[in-house]
This record gives C-alpha cells, sequence and structure tokens, in this order.
C-alpha cells in the first residue's frame, strides 16, 4: 500500500468554498453499520475491559444515584417510623440507625449494578433456544455477590461505630447475610433495570438526526446524493471528489476539511489526510505492514493511515 505521504492530495490555493447542504428528516433509531474481526486485533486484559464496559456511561450512574437517593429517602423514613411502631424495646434512634446505614451502603455500592449493566445489558441475556447466556449470568452473578457483601459489610461497620458511640454495647449482625442477600438481589436487579432504561433514553436522545441527501455542487449542477449512497470523499487538488455507489465521481469546489465538518456526524470517518469514508459502506479491513490498513467498500478501495488510529478503532467496532 503507498503511504500517507505518497497518497496524498493537499489542497491548493483558496480556503474552503460553499459546500453541500445535508437535507434531514426525523430521528432514526438505526445504528452505524461497522466492520469487526478484522487480522491484527487489540488484546489483553485492558483492551477487554474496554470493550466490557466501555459503554458505561457516567451520566447514567449520576442519574441512578440522584432517583436511588430519593427513593432511598422515602423508604427509611417509612421503614423507621414502621419499626418504631411495630417492635417493643427497642430506642427511637435504632431503627434510624438501620436504616441510615443501609440506605448510605446502598448509595455507595450502587456503581457496580451500573457497570454490570454497561458489560451484560438485559436485553442481551438471551442466546439461542431462550438460553440466557453464560457471561450475561457471570457477570450479574459476581455483581450481585459483590454488591450484597459490600452493603452487608458497609453497614454492619457503621451500625458497629454508631453502637459504641451511644454506649449500646456491640451491635449484633449474627448469621443473617442470606436473608440480606435475597432482598440485595431484589434491589440489585431493579438498579439494573433503572441504568438499563436510562441508557436507553440517554442514547435516544443523543442519537444524531438522520439525514436524507447531500447537495454535492458540480460547478453549475446541483447533484442530491441521498447519504447511505456516498461511498466516500476524496481530495482532489482543489476540489474533492464524491464516488458514489452507482459509479458516479462529481466534482465539487470545496477542502475535505469542510466536508469532514458537515458529514462527521452522520457516520462519515476521516482515514487519511485525503479520504473520508462512510463507516455504513465499509465491507472490510485489510492490514498493509506498518500500521497503514486498506478500507475496502465494496468496489472502492482507500487508504487508512496509522496516523489515524482512532479512525481504525471506530471502523473495527461492531456499534
Amino acid at each position: 500500500m503507498t503511504s500517507e505521504d505518497d497518497h496524498s492530495v493537499v489542497p491548493a490555493g483558496a480556503g474552503p468554498q460553499s459546500s453541500g447542504a445535508v437535507r434531514q428528516a426525523g430521528r432514526d433509531g438505526g445504528n452505524r453499520a461497522g466492520t469487526n474481526g478484522a487480522r491484527g486485533g487489540t488484546g489483553g486484559w485492558r483492551a477487554r475491559l474496554t470493550k466490557r464496559f466501555g459503554s458505561a456511561d457516567p451520566r447514567d450512574l449520576r442519574r441512578g444515584f440522584v432517583i436511588v437517593a430519593l427513593v432511598a429517602m422515602m423508604v427509611v423514613t417509612v421503614n423507621a417510623l414502621t419499626a418504631l411502631a411495630d417492635v417493643t424495646g427497642i430506642q427511637t434512634w435504632e431503627p434510624w440507625s438501620w436504616e441510615i446505614t443501609s440506605a448510605i451502603t446502598t448509595l455507595l455500592a450502587i456503581w457496580i449494578p451500573w457497570l454490570t449493566t454497561a458489560a451484560a445489558p438485559p436485553d442481551s441475556a438471551l442466546g439461542s433456544g431462550w438460553r440466557p447466556k453464560s457471561g450475561f449470568l457471570v457477570v450479574h452473578l459476581i455483581g450481585v455477590l459483590s454488591f450484597a457483601a459490600l452493603h452487608v459489610a458497609g453497614f454492619v461497620i457503621l451500625r458497629g461505630l454508631i453502637y459504641d458511640w451511644m454506649d449500646a454495647g456491640p451491635y449484633e449482625f449474627g448469621d443473617r447475610f442470606i436473608y440480606e442477600l435475597r432482598k440485595d438481589t431484589l434491589s440489585y436487579a431493579t438498579f439494573v433495570a433503572t441504568f438499563w432504561v436510562l441508557g436507553y433514553l440517554r442514547r435516544r436522545r443523543d442519537e444524531p438526526v438522520r439525514p436524507v441527501s447531500f447537495d454535492i455542487r458540480d460547478g453549475a449542477r446541483i447533484i442530491r446524493a441521498a447519504l447511505p449512497d456516498i461511498v466516500a470523499v476524496s481530495s482532489a487538488g482543489n476540489y474533492v471528489e464524491f464516488w458514489l455507489a452507482d459509479g458516479r465521481r462529481p466534482l465539487m469546489r470545496a477542502t475535505l476539511a469542510a466536508i469532514e465538518v458537515e458529514l462527521e456526524r452522520f457516520g462519515f470517518v476521516r482515514v487519511h489526510r485525503s479520504w473520508l469514508v462512510n463507516a455504513a459502506r465499509v465491507t472490510a479491513l485489510e492490514p498493509d505492514g506498518s500500521g497503514d490498513w486498506t478500507v475496502e467498500l465494496g468496489g472502492v478501495a482507500a487508504p487508512l493511515s496509522r496516523r489515524y488510529p482512532q479512525a481504525l478503532e471506530r471502523l473495527r467496532s461492531p456499534g
């Protein structure tokens, strides 16, 4: 494969001229297509963690934390007042200490279901034959046990400190871990469902408006090309060349940087200083050595320079 410097065409002369217009329609829930499975894939524990937990969005954690905190305040009040009314021989501060310490450690452990929801979302649970995937079960088994252990250990320590401070003797937890585990399993499942819904709503809100067409000003003509039909865009001196699915290659006086600004949020990826490709049209990625690749887009082959590692990762991502 030709190196980047040999393959590139650097626009000369004046800056960007008037570029094409993107015509848009309503929202579309479809995901951009990508390519996966190319040779030379990244490995190691860091790549596996990124693949598992890379979709964990801190915004979901913050919103989930607020929701759980508000619900916990109501639960604490109801449970403490109920215990004071139903249980004899306890001091007024005891049920409040039980419920508040449980709520605090629940909030401190809520990052666990947030991460496991990103690693194994509920909509990925079923494999063939309506059987849960083993990976899904393992992730959430580890998640619920970790959540319960952190929750129980946390409130036992806090209650012990409170009982010592109140001179009420040692706090005795006994052998109630299984009882707490059952309750924590229900709480964990509720938190997973909450984070999954928050993630779904966030993705729906953040997804880009689907473009309908792009106006290519080829001299005095205007070619209205559907965005999915634009396979790639390349530099050609003071012009850019649009590679269309029907074989046409109209020219437009503009810089590739100007076209990239208009098209990048619609799935077009800069893979080379002189090439922009439609990620949805990528059919294969072929390594050429020294970190360079060839991007195959049906009948069009575009260079992917090693100087654009983020483009490679984006094109290799299944989403």
